[in-house]
């Protein structure tokens, strides 16, 4: 067991994008960080990257698009750190493809990632986060949960599954005093916009054409809403919220592209 943190966290998907950028600024406060995610060498940098930050990582190799991932990494949570007071649900999967093309393992991966694995996350880490002195949950949504765009039937279902997820767990959390809310991003210059066959200039450029403000947000500006959900005192009368960091990507015209 390890002991003087200010708090335990364990981020799915912590190797690259918001999820790295949320487990340095925990480690920046003293947390624990518990990083989760496929790819070893990956988690080890970014593992790497908390530590000098100040915090105390873990890097645990685990597939959130499994059903036996979420017991094995709280177990791995409070094996290392002896307790956990907060679970950050960042892992997801984007398929964007016409309707018509899409597969049955497209929809099962999109539900059982997005939605799933929150989820069995969260029942697996109930009684930890019940005994934290503020047990909290973040869920990583996006923008396409109220975008109705072609492509996004799958991805955005899942997304906006999620935020109903957040609201219903809110409710029936309360009493454990473990609070549930959601950050939704826009879109964040991030890897997961690197799809196979297109041109990730071009892409990021019509990305940013549809958001008001301009373009893309950073991962460190989501991450920073997540983090103060999490930490901040101020934050300790907030569950169930949906907060939107997106640049105002929701309030596009129909007419905007992507």
């Amino acid at each position: 067991m390890t002991a003087q943190v200010a708090g335990v966290a364990l981020v799915t998907g912590g190797g690259t994008g918001i999820g790295a950028e949320v487990a340095r600024q925990l480690g920046e406060r003293g947390w624990g960080v518990v990083l989760a995610g496929r790819r070893a060498g990956v988690l080890a940098g970014q593992a790497a990257r908390v530590a000098e930050a100040g915090g105390q990582p873990l890097a645990v190799v685990a597939d959130v698009g499994k059903p036996d991932f979420a017991g094995h990494l709280v177990d791995q949570a409070l094996d290392r750190f002896g307790r956990l007071d907060a679970v950050v649900n960042n892992a997801g999967v984007m398929h964007i493809q016409p309707f018509a093309s899409l597969t049955p393992q497209a929809l099962d991966e999109s539900l059982a990632v997005n939605v799933r694995a929150p989820f069995l996350l969260i029942q697996a880490a109930r009684r930890a986060l019940a005994s934290a002195p503020a047990g909290s949950v973040v869920n990583v949504g996006s923008a396409a949960a109220a975008l109705y765009r072609p492509g996004q039937s799958a991805y955005g279902s899942s997304k906006a599954a999620l935020e109903y997820l957040t609201k219903s767990l809110a409710v029936e959390l309360a009493p454990d005093g473990i609070r549930v809310n959601a950050v939704i991003p826009g879109p964040v210059d991030t890897e997961i916009h690197d799809r196979p066959g297109s041109d990730p200039v071009q892409v990021r450029a019509a990305l940013a054409a549809a958001v008001p403000l301009g373009r893309l947000g950073t991962a460190a500006e989501v991450a920073w809403w997540i983090v103060r959900l999490v930490t901040a005192p101020e934050a300790s009368w907030v569950t169930g919220a949906i907060v939107r960091v997106d640049g105002g990507r929701i309030l596009t015209p129909p007419d905007r592209p992507l």
